[in-house]
C-alpha cells in the first residue's frame, strides 16, 4: 500500500518544528514502527536526516513508542501501544499525520522524541516500597482478598508510556501517579509507607510542571493498558487522608 505520511520534524529542543510531507510503501502486516523503519531506510538511501524515534521491545511492554497518530496517542486503535498497531487497519492512500507527545513536562529531544524523565521523578519520590521484607516468600503465604488482588493487578499494569498525559488537555499526570500509588497502596506491603508515599509522589508530580485532572476522562480512553480512572478518585481519597494526618 502506498502512503503519505506527514511527520514532525525538529532538528533539536530549540530549533522551530514542522511537519514534513513524505510518500511509503508499506506491507499490511507490517506494524506501525516497521513502516517507519521503512522509512528511514528511505531516507538513509537518500543521504537524508532519518527520523528520530524512540522504541524497544516493540512488543507492548516498554512504553516507549510514544507517537501522537492523527491526533490520537498511540494510534486510533483502542488498548494498543503504537508498536502493535498495524498496517492492516489503514487503506491503500491514506494520509496519516505523526507527530510527538505534545505536554509541557515531555520537551521534544528530537523529531517525535521527547524527554519524560519527569515519570522517572515521580516514581523515584515514592513509588516503591523501603521496607526489608527479607527473602522471598511463597506467594500465597500473605492472604490477599481476590478483587484487591485484581485492582492493584490492573493498577501496575501501567508502563509508563506517558500517553495519559499526552491526552489531557492539561497535560495532567495523574493517571500515571494514580496507577503507581494504587498497585503499592492496596497491597499489605505498601501499606506502612502508604501516607508519605501519596504525599511526596503528588508533590513531585506538581514539581514536573504537569497539569491538574479536570475529568476529561481522555487518559483513560487514550490508555494502551486501558488504567481505569477510578484510581484517580482512589489517589483523591487517599491524598486527602494523608494531608490531614502528620503520619509518615
Amino acid at each position: 500500500m502506498k502512503l503519505k505520511l506527514q511527520v514532525w520534524r525538529q532538528k533539536n529542543k530549540n530549533a522551530k518544528g514542522s511537519l514534513k510531507l513524505y510518500n511509503v510503501e508499506a506491507d499490511e502486516h507490517m506494524s506501525f514502527l516497521e513502516m517507519l523503519d521503512v522509512l528511514n531506510e528511505q531516507l538513509i538511501s537518500d543521504k537524508s536526516d532519518p527520523i528520530a524515534f524512540d522504541h524497544d521491545c516493540r512488543e507492548g511492554i516498554c512504553g516507549s513508542c510514544s507517537l501522537v497518530i492523527d491526533g490520537r496517542p498511540h494510534g486510533p486503535q483502542q488498548g494498543t501501544t503504537t508498536c502493535q498497531l498495524h498496517m492492516r487497519h489503514y487503506k491503500d492512500g491514506d494520509t496519516i499525520t505523526i507527530e510527538p507527545y505534545r505536554a509541557k513536562a515531555f520537551p521534544i529531544v528530537k523529531d517525535l522524541v521527547t524527554q519524560r524523565t519527569a515519570y522517572d521523578k515521580i516514581i523515584q519520590a515514592g513509588g516503591y516500597v523501603s521496607v526489608n521484607t527479607g527473602q522471598a516468600v511463597d506467594g500465597n503465604a500473605i492472604p490477599i482478598e481476590g478483587g484487591i488482588a485484581a485492582k492493584a493487578f490492573d493498577a501496575a499494569t501501567c508502563i509508563g508510556c506517558g500517553a495519559c498525559a499526552a491526552a489531557c488537555p492539561n497535560g495532567s499526570a495523574m493517571l500515571f501517579t494514580s496507577a503507581k500509588i494504587a498497585h503499592l497502596s492496596l497491597l499489605p506491603q505498601g501499606q506502612i509507607e502508604h501516607k508519605s508515599r501519596v504525599r511526596k509522589m503528588v508533590a513531585q508530580m506538581d514539581k514536573e510542571g504537569f497539569g491538574m485532572c479536570s475529568n476529561v476522562g481522555a487518559c483513560e480512553v487514550d490508555c494502551p493498558k486501558e488504567i481505569s480512572t477510578d484510581n484517580i478518585a482512589r489517589l483523591n481519597r487517599e491524598y486527602l487522608s494523608a494531608s490531614l494526618g502528620a503520619e509518615d
